[in-house]
């Protein structure tokens, strides 16, 4: 047999000596002994141990030696020249195959734990973003139904100011029905008065809108009643009080929605970083809800339904009183008040346009000092970007006076040729972005004179029909002489 480490003619205890050698434990790791750490889901070398074992002396040694045998654990001492002879405890396979296992066991380790702080950081930012993405949706759907609350609202304000109005007609008719058709006079000259202002309008806003068409309309009205007034006094105190009642609901669910929209807007701006939140435990078990979503909007139509048959039942109320004794009355005032009423909707409409176009002009100044700063901007990358074209071209033609094999196609070569061609396409770029920003900044000056021009129509509408109309429409005969209390 060749053991590791020795020649084949070496011995241990020579030709003549016999060593008794006893089967000890070994004093390194067996297969027995050896119990490597294990990570779940990995594989290992099944059975691993060394090739190679060395015996250990045991009392009975070599007879030649007297200090063997003293201690059985105890290797027997060898000289020198014999040292070389000892079995060796391992290979180099068994030493290289270990070192391995120890690498890997400790990769297989550090990767195992990676994973799982990966996993960790994965889960814990998942449950944020759902924890995010639920409070995210429950502020959505309230949102959603600040919406609602806010259309009802808009439409419980919208009948009521119709319910209003048309009680305040109902009202202004019963007491015309006592007018006298000289009082009209004085609202036909100022209709007249009112068309002649308006054709001093300029521009596209001389324009034959609802206004024109109401002031002919009442023109004629009062050209045809000026001798039809008569008086009538009937139901329309009931009819007012059925209004009323009417208005009382509208009013009262207006304020419920009013106090719902306050708390719902109060959760709506609650955070996990306000300072007003707190723990209510239960408090998801209890349900004071007394409507579900259909009965809730139910009873707001309903409200709403019968207001409109309310303002239905005044409206035939009046058309009957106009039956009964003089139509015209009626239909004068009435046209009045649409004249007044599409008087204030196109001063509302011009209004909000002149709101509009001077917002918008302010946006088109502020976006031509925006324009004038990215020009400003653009100009100053153009010339920061012509130094560092000038070093990589510099750099390339001093490269080129490298002589004979020097002159080589290397990488600072090609990173040069690179940096040169990416920093003149950025040149290109920058010089093509800059045109456009000056065509840019033109149409906005363009623009912004425009605006300007329109501004100005717009304020000689609304001063024709706001102060010149208006004012002379607030001369109609008062209430005490429609009912004939001159």
């Amino acid at each position: 047999m060749e053991f590791l480490g020795t020649t084949q003619t070496a011995s241990y205890c020579g030709p003549k000596k016999s060593c008794a050698l006893s089967e000890l434990p070994p004093a390194t790791i067996t297969q027995e002994s050896y119990q490597p750490y294990y990570l779940p889901g990995y594989r290992y070398l099944n059975s691993w141990r060394p090739s190679l074992f060395y015996k250990v002396s045991s009392n009975q040694s070599c007879p030649d030696d007297g200090s063997i045998g003293q201690n059985p654990l105890r290797p027997p001492t060898i000289l020198p020249a014999l040292r070389t002879a000892l079995f060796s405890r391992y290979s180099r396979h068994d030493w290289d195959q270990a070192t391995s296992a120890q690498l890997r066991g400790a990769e297989t380790s550090r990767q195992w734990a990676s994973r799982m702080t990966a996993d960790s950081m994965r889960l814990m930012q998942d449950k944020d973003q759902l924890t995010r993405q639920m409070q995210e949706g429950t502020s959505r759907n309230l949102g959603q139904r600040l919406s609602d609350i806010g259309f009802w609202k808009s439409e419980l304000t919208y009948e009521l100011d119709r319910l209003l109005t048309e009680n305040h007609a109902l009202d202004n008719a019963k007491k015309r029905m006592e007018c006298a058709s000289d009082e009209l006079e004085g609202p036909l000259q100022v209709a007249l008065e009112c068309l002649y202002h308006r054709e001093k309008r300029i521009g596209v806003d001389l324009v034959h809108d609802n206004v024109e068409k109401n002031l002919i309309q009442e023109i004629d009205l009062l050209k045809c009643s000026q001798n039809q007034m008569k008086k009538l006094a009937e139901r329309c105190g009931i009819q007012l009080r059925d209004n009323r009642d009417a208005q009382h609901a509208l009013e009262r669910d207006l304020a419920d929605k009013n106090s719902a929209q306050f708390i719902d807007e109060k959760c709506f701006n609650l955070r996990s970083t306000s300072d007003s939140i707190n723990f209510f435990h239960g408090v998801e078990k209890l349900n004071g809800t007394v409507s579900v979503p259909e009965t809730w909007a139910k009873y707001s139509d309903n409200n709403i339904r019968h207001s409109q048959n309310m303002r239905a039942n005044s409206i035939r109320l009046r058309e009957e009183a106009e039956n009964l004794l003089d139509s015209s009355s009626d239909q004068i005032w009435k046209q009045f008040t649409n004249t007044n009423l599409a008087f204030n909707s196109r001063i509302a409409e011009v209004t909000d346009v002149k709101n509009k176009l001077q917002l918008q002009l302010a946006k088109t100044m502020q976006e031509i000092f925006q324009t004038e700063n990215t020009i400003m901007l653009l100009e100053r990358a153009i010339m920061a970007k012509e130094c560092p074209l000038k070093v990589a071209q510099t750099r390339l033609e001093h490269r080129t006076r490298r002589p004979n094999v020097e002159h080589c196609r290397d990488i600072a070569h090609f990173k040069l040729v690179n940096e040169s061609f990416t920093i003149d396409d950025t040149l290109q770029t920058l010089k093509l972005r800059l045109c456009e920003a000056q065509d840019t900044l033109q149409l906005l000056v363009l623009s912004k004179t425009r605006l300007e021009h329109d501004l100005s129509v717009k304020a000689n509408s609304l001063f024709l029909d706001k102060e010149k109309c208006m004012t002379m429409r607030k001369t109609f005969p008062s209430t005490p002489r429609l009912v004939g209390y001159s």
